[in-house]
């Protein structure tokens, strides 16, 4: 039997040992990878093709997992670099950011005012540059650390912060100006 967790001096670390490790857990993420490939992508064909995509290379690269990483980090890591040297170029051109909201929501969302604020969030997010897309995903949505959004990103940590701080500057005045709006007119157009 494959002893998925390894003691170490500083405690329980999850050590995944060989390819059939990794196999027994993709399952686990498959739902957040395919999330993830629909921010970068926008198409959920496209996304299938990045998660079945980062599931091969995982298995074949099994070998490269290092012990003291998590399994989703490095998964994350390995579909951003896919999309980047694979899918981006190919499809940049065509858009890229969070799935609109209609597309990931269930329909029993109706019109809550819960459902129109997350819709209205979503439309300023989606109109976020694409660095700043993603940092926003990875960190608030997926609850990567801001190093670890770093790593998968391929960027330095002061990066994600200044990507981050500049998001919620954009997303700030983007609410006061429709807030000074609705105040105006007594009608919100996104």
């Amino acid at each position: 039997m494959v002893k998925l967790w390894q003691e170490s001096e500083t405690g329980r670390e999850n050590a995944i040992i060989d390819r059939q490790d990794i196999r027994n857990q993709l399952g686990e993420y498959l739902a957040r990878l395919w999330r993830y490939g629909m921010v970068l992508s926008r198409k959920p064909d496209v996304a299938d093709d990045l998660v079945q995509a980062t599931c091969l290379r995982a298995l074949e690269r099994a070998e490269q997992f290092s012990v003291g990483t998590t399994l989703d980090r490095w998964l994350f890591t390995i579909l951003h670099s896919i999309w980047v040297n694979e899918v981006r170029s190919r499809v940049i051109r065509q858009g890229q950011g969070f799935a609109p909201l209609d597309d990931v929501a269930p329909d029993n969302a109706g019109d809550s005012a819960d459902a129109i604020w997350a819709a209205q969030v979503m439309a300023r997010v989606e109109r976020l540059p694409e660095a700043q897309r993603n940092a926003v995903f990875l960190v608030y949505v997926e609850g990567f650390t801001y190093q670890e959004a770093a790593d998968t990103l391929s960027v330095p940590i002061g990066t994600i912060m200044s990507r981050l701080a500049t998001a919620r500057q954009t997303l700030a005045r983007d609410i006061t100006l429709a807030s000074a709006r609705i105040l105006e007119e007594g009608t919100f157009d996104d």
